[in-house]
């Protein structure tokens, strides 16, 4: 039977643990709050980018011409048709049948059977 002095040790080392436990994890959860707080004020505090249009204007670097939204629907179309058409051409894959179960079967039979044989010579047959 257990007395109560070691009943009461091994609550006391219980409920040091635990909370040894989950103040680690609260020191780890201020600690991953705070870096996720310095990183949003590092990353504010970059300097933002220049639009592309002041550097484009700096530089005299000219844009060039868009295409056509008739040439992108035509070139679409054409891509469309070509991939739809390599689809139809591919034919499924055979496959191959389930090999039978008998080797499976077999090498269970295999080893119910050494069980079986240890078993006996244990003596417990």
């Amino acid at each position: 039977m257990i007395s109560m002095a070691a009943f009461m040790e091994g609550l006391y080392i219980t409920i040091l643990g635990v909370s040894v436990v989950f103040g680690v994890l609260i020191i780890l959860s201020i600690a991953m709050y705070a870096i996720g707080k310095l990183e949003v004020s590092l990353v504010e505090r970059e300097e933002k980018p220049i639009p592309a249009e002041e550097v484009k204007a700096e530089k005299g670097i000219e844009e060039k011409p868009k295409l056509e939204p008739r040439k992108v629907a035509v070139i679409t179309a054409a891509v469309l048709a070509y991939t739809a058409e390599k689809a139809a051409q591919l034919r499924p894959l055979p496959f191959k049948r389930k090999p039978s179960d008998a080797w499976r079967l077999y090498g269970l039979h295999s080893q119910m059977e050494e069980v079986e044989n240890f078993n006996y010579e244990m003596g417990e047959w």
